[in-house]
């Protein structure tokens, strides 16, 4: 029996695509480790890619991806170039349609931009999915609990004053989040190590605290700040190193208590691969967006359970609720306010957890400010 044989218990086709490129607004300029090395510039806006799917049959997803600093014009090229392989296709082929649209761009690669393109029309693909079954998508795949933990980072940012800092907890706190999480990685490190103390003092001692370095440790320097670090009894230290150097975080992590957590700039199943072979972090931070969607996600999530690996997916919460959901051991979901603006509905949050929306799909629709943000479009195919 051959590929184009295989029965199918529907025969609903894709029959039209809308691509929007937005640029996402930030109340203000943000600036972590990389802008203060002098490496990236403060950053004003977060270019989202937006994805919608709808079939012959009337039924439709919404998908999106992102990119930050740079790459929105690129991934929405991309994306509308590979878009016609879609048309004419049974939208519950998700792993065979993301195989067709990744072998489409494969002469730019497999991984990075050219598939968190295609991570827009994947999301999009499986929200389409759930809602047809009446599922929020954490049911349709498989929920093991209806909340997850939550902390907050966008308070934490190394722009934000020290006394603005200790606002930004109690803010956090009074909306019921679960944990924070402060930059660190300025190049006076004794800073870092101020700031964590102050805030550790200001929180208590049993309240949930994370660092992020944001990769601009040396492994020297590295070694010196998770040793400084230990007495705050830290949830974990997140990318201490470069986010290719799985050696140098296994390491860390044999060498220290404070569990280390790495993975969000990783773009492929196979990147991520290599920290769970070398076991180069006791928290993964897969980005379903990053890594080109919802399936190679949950193949990620597969190889890390196996390797008893924590999981603690980056940023896109309104996205990553869904999938901590089904995570088998306890998550943490990073709770971001900055994509709130495109959507319609808001996450409720309780008690330092995030609830799982109970809506079908992922249980978003577009806000009317998106039109204004959008500064390109197209439609691919014709609607039904």
């Amino acid at each position: 029996m051959t590929e184009r044989s295989i029965p199918h218990a529907d025969d609903d086709r894709i029959t039209w695509l809308n691509l929007r490129s937005v640029a996402l607004p930030l109340a203000n300029p943000i600036s972590d480790a990389k802008v203060l090395t002098g490496r990236q510039k403060p950053m004003t806006e977060i270019a989202i890619l937006i994805a919608e799917i709808e079939t012959r049959d009337g039924h439709r997803g919404l998908g999106f991806s992102y990119s930050k600093r740079a790459g929105g014009p690129g991934q929405f090229a991309h994306a509308l170039e590979v878009a016609p392989n879609l048309i004419g296709e049974n939208p519950s082929d998700i792993a065979r349609l993301w195989d067709k649209l990744c072998w489409a761009g494969a002469s730019v690669g497999r991984s990075g931009l050219a598939t968190q393109a295609i991570g827009a029309f994947d999301v999009a693909l499986w929200d389409l999915k759930a809602r047809r079954a009446g599922l929020s998508l954490a049911r349709l795949l498989g929920a093991q609990r209806d909340s997850v933990r939550c902390y907050n980072t966008s308070g934490g940012f190394l722009h934000t004053p020290l006394e603005q800092l200790l606002k930004n907890t109690e803010l956090s706190r009074e909306k019921g989040i679960g944990g924070i999480k402060l930059k660190v990685g300025q190049p006076d490190w004794a800073l870092d190590i101020h700031r964590v103390s102050t805030v550790r003092e200001h929180l208590g001692e049993s309240f949930p605290l994370m660092v992020d370095a944001n990769q601009q440790w040396d492994r020297p320097l590295a070694r010196r700040m998770c040793r400084r670090l230990e007495p705050f009894d830290l949830i974990w230290i997140e990318e201490p190193l470069d986010c290719y150097d799985a050696e140098g975080h296994a390491e860390l992590v044999r060498q220290f208590d404070t569990p280390i957590a790495t993975g969000e700039m990783l773009t492929s199943p196979a990147e991520h691969w290599e920290f769970i072979r070398q076991r180069g972090a006791d928290f993964l931070m897969p980005d379903a967006p990053r890594v080109g969607g919802i399936t190679p996600y949950l193949r990620i999530q597969t190889l890390a359970e196996q390797a008893g690996m924590s999981l603690a997916p980056h940023f896109a919460m309104e996205l990553h609720v869904h999938l901590a959901a089904t995570h088998v051991r306890e998550p943490w979901v990073e709770h971001f306010e900055w994509l709130e603006p495109l959507f319609n509905e808001r996450l409720e949050i309780q008690d330092g957890r995030m609830r799982v929306p109970s809506r079908p799909g992922l249980g978003l629709s577009l806000s009317e400010q998106v039109a204004g943000w959008t500064v390109q479009q197209a439609e691919v195919g014709q609607r039904a």
